[in-house]
């Protein structure tokens, strides 16, 4: 398997330069992981499958869907591909590389830690802060359009938006430039995270069961801007040590109240 993988990526470098696999290449496996992690939520929610997994009752209309769809390319193609391209000449003077051997898995897995948690940090005061009055009203309301989120509406949001919270997903490569490899595969998992976080449902599978994220963003989603709490982007700790979970944890101790009293009368 790992000559396998070694022999693909040794026909990359020989066919493509650093910087059209760092921006193109990079670009390519964005859309191709967010598309086709986030199309099949849509699906489910028209068709009505796995309803019982569903966090919300209410459905988007098939209209707000597109609509959806054709503003994310045109983000993605207007502010997302320029920065990647822009932004290129910062990650190679930092050191970042896509020649063989790969760094080991040692290397590979503390750094993406690392980037997890540097993320998580920025994106919860980042977040926080586009909670605030004014930037709600002229930014960050575009990302809250969408009361039940599906997954490709965790990329949905204001062109500075993009921008400004993009940074956090950035900083840490930027400032470690790491392996082409490491780049790509931290891209593929925040991806997957954030595509979960917004995916509307809550599956015996989830990483969600491990990593609340879903449930936990998708109540983000559901109150008034000024109440809603939960802005943590992977992780939960920073929340709950500033206190912005109280109204969430608050709905989940009634839940389980709830299924245990439902349990009892049974």
């Amino acid at each position: 398997m790992a000559s396998l993988i070694e022999s693909c990526w040794l026909y990359l470098i020989t066919h493509f330069s650093d910087f059209q696999l760092a921006c193109l290449g990079s670009f390519f496996l964005h859309e191709s992981i967010f598309f086709l992690s986030g199309i099949p939520f849509i699906y489910l929610e028209r068709a009505g499958w796995l309803k019982k997994y569903k966090i919300q009752m209410k459905n988007n209309t098939p209209a707000s869907q597109e609509k959806c769809i054709i503003r994310l390319l045109l983000y993605h193609f207007g502010v997302n591909l320029p920065v990647m391209l822009a932004s290129y000449p910062v990650f190679r003077h930092m050191g970042m590389q896509s020649s063989l051997p790969f760094p080991s898995w040692n290397v590979i897995l503390t750094q993406i830690t690392f980037y997890f948690i540097l993320e998580d940090f920025i994106f919860y005061w980042g977040h926080r802060i586009l909670h605030t009055k004014w930037l709600y009203k002229h930014v960050h309301s575009v990302h809250h359009e969408y009361a039940t989120p599906f997954g490709l509406t965790s990329e949905y949001a204001h062109p500075a938006e993009i921008l400004f919270l993009g940074f956090a997903t950035i900083i840490g490569p930027a400032i470690t430039g790491p392996h082409l490899l490491t780049l790509w595969l931290w891209m593929v998992l925040r991806v997957l995270e954030t595509v979960e976080a917004h995916c509307g449902y809550h599956f015996p599978w989830s990483l969600s069961n491990f990593l609340p994220f879903a449930d936990f963003h998708d109540y983000h989603h559901r109150l008034l801007y000024t109440k809603s709490g939960n802005y943590s982007s992977t992780f939960t700790y920073m929340d709950w040590v500033f206190g912005t979970d109280k109204g969430y944890r608050k709905l989940q101790a009634l839940k389980n109240a709830g299924v245990e009293n439902g349990g009892k009368q049974m």
